[in-house]
């Protein structure tokens, strides 16, 4: 065992004074080191009950002759950073999510892991650290909230507050959605990040069936605690690391489940990062061409009126998957925390029909994102396709220029923005931002407005998952390192043509080429952001902080 190093020999006397000190017995010297990351605290209500899950976790552990220790990763909830200078942090923190978790497992010699996630952020974040580690891990997340009343999510708060500045939501109304939009614990309810990432831990094999989909409050979300907390240990046992399941066949699967759920945006951006972690390079090409072949086959909220709670009801991921899988969609022969992809999935019923489509009748035929080239973004951008509506899927219109996303939401609040436009928001990718601000407050006051069928919006910054409408984003390279956007003149027109897969200012390339480019607004930058900025890789390689070459002497 790997927790051999802290306990065994003579030399370890110090070693195992200190262990004493925890309070350990003789015989649970004997037994395996297990970790349990927790990352609980009491800001994030999606992390607000991951105490009870841990315990179920670690109760789990001891049951099957292991000896759990418990320690924290940070937790930025992305929707109160949202809008203001702390959204700046909440992608670095996926960085530092795994760095602090590979120097926990290292500096403690740990057998085996159990990942407690829940938020946006924190998923991929332990997901880069389980491909870094290689050791036997599992993932169970902290589960959807249920919806709020009049089945509503938070997306559907933010686009109150549109529709409460363009004076159609009375004081009252607005006061009644934000207090009962989020009802519970949980990840938000609809599929944002967050649960499109717990979701996509089931596709890579690393979670049990349900990790993605069980409610917060339901008794069987500490059941699969309790289980995956079992299921470690037979892990360890049996020799299979994370580094065995999260194969590129796995990686592939996630992204075709990604695309047959029509997920987040971000989802591309982890998915870059997690699979460099693992050692398979996943380009924009890949997840254009993969995402190609795979009909989109759930429209949940904020597109559609359905929620995570809804495709639980109905079979949740694995459902999912085996629609994908019976069409031949899906390689199935490869290693999950419990058995193969093909076990796991024999006898899944089949799916609804409608929260669940059949492959021979989806919502798209391609999938729910999309990646979209052209002279504005030469290495790539991404939209969510499938939260698009049909009039806004080719759209030409001006471009209204702002180089920061409050000085685009004044614009927008104060009815500056009219049918037509094409709001630009630059100097917001991983560099210029820095930390690539999600831009919820824009596209949401623009639903909220009645303006999500008529205007689009183009960044090199983020988007929330609760985001619908034309709304490109990730477009690369960013402003910062002198890409297109940069060149951009207000009135300049602009086309997007979702189908075609394509963005393009509408100028001929010898005048494109003859522009200056603008340069970045003044900052001033310290701490971890200045680092951030300083070494993080482009969207389009995921944005995650540059590796060095591996020293090999």
């Amino acid at each position: 065992m790997k927790s051999d190093a802290i306990k065994k020999t003579p030399a370890r006397a110090a070693h195992r004074s200190l262990l004493y000190a925890l309070g350990l017995t003789e015989d649970e010297m004997t037994r395996p080191f297990i970790a349990v990351v927790n990352s609980f605290n009491e800001i994030v209500p999606g992390h607000l009950h991951l105490r009870t899950l841990t315990q179920a976790v670690k109760d789990g552990i001891r049951a099957a002759g292991g000896v759990p220790f418990e320690f924290p990763a940070i937790a930025v909830c992305d929707g109160l950073s949202m809008n203001h200078a702390g959204m700046r942090y909440s992608l670095i923190t996926r960085d530092t999510i795994a760095d602090s978790c590979e120097m926990m497992l290292e500096a403690h010699a740990f057998d085996a892991v159990v990942f407690v996630p829940s938020c946006d952020k924190v998923v991929p974040g332990m997901l880069m650290a389980a491909a870094r580690m290689g050791l036997p891990s599992i993932f169970v997340s902290g589960g959807p909230m249920l919806p709020g009343r009049g089945r509503t999510g938070l997306s559907n708060v933010f686009e109150a507050i549109g529709a409460h500045a363009a004076g159609t939501m009375s004081d009252e109304e607005l006061r009644a959605i934000e207090v009962s939009a989020c009802p519970t614990c949980g990840s938000c309810s609809g599929m944002y990040t967050a649960n499109t990432m717990n979701c996509l831990t089931e596709a890579l094999g690393l979670a049990l069936p349900g990790n993605g989909t069980i409610p917060a409050v339901y008794a069987d979300r500490v059941r699969l605690a309790r289980a995956s907390g079992m299921r470690v240990m037979q892990l360890l046992e049996e020799g299979i690391t994370a580094a065995q399941i999260m194969t590129p066949a796995a990686v592939r699967n996630a992204l075709r489940l990604d695309m047959a759920l029509g997920g987040s945006t971000n989802s591309i951006l982890h998915l870059l990062a997690i699979a460099r972690e693992a050692g398979y390079p996943l380009s924009m090409d890949d997840v254009s061409r993969i995402g190609s072949t795979i009909p989109q086959l759930c429209r949940l909220n904020p597109f559609g009126s359905d929620f995570i709670t809804d495709l639980n009801e109905q079979g949740g991921i694995s459902a999912v998957l085996a629609v994908l899988a019976s069409a031949g969609l899906l390689e199935t022969d490869v290693q999950t925390v419990s058995g193969t992809l093909q076990e796991r999935l024999a006898g899944t019923p089949e799916a609804d029909g409608r929260i669940i489509r059949h492959a021979a009748d989806p919502y798209a035929p391609d999938g729910g994102l999309a990646v979209l080239y052209g002279n504005l973004a030469p290495q790539g951008s991404v939209v969510k396709k499938g939260a698009v509506s049909p009039d806004m899927m080719v759209h030409e219109g001006p471009v209204r220029l702002f180089d920061s996303e409050e000085a685009a939401s004044s614009a927008i609040f104060a009815n500056e923005i009219k049918a037509g436009d094409v709001v630009v928001i630059r100097f917001e990718g991983p560099r210029g931002g820095p930390g690539m601000r999600e831009m919820l407050t824009p596209t949401s006051a623009l639903a909220g407005m009645g303006l999500d069928g008529s205007v689009a919006l183009l960044t090199d910054g983020r988007f929330s998952g609760a985001t619908r409408g034309a709304s490109v984003g990730h477009i690369s390279p960013e402003a910062a390192a002198g890409g297109p956007l940069a060149l951009l003149h207000e009135g300049d027109r602009v086309k997007i043509d979702i189908p075609a897969r394509r963005i393009d200012v509408l100028l001929p390339p010898e005048e494109l080429a003859a522009r200056v480019p603008a340069s970045q607004p003044p900052r001033s930058l310290k701490g971890v952001l200045a680092r951030y900025a300083r070494l993080v890789a482009p969207s389009h390689e995921g944005a995650r902080i540059e590796q060095p070459e591996e020293d090999t002497q």
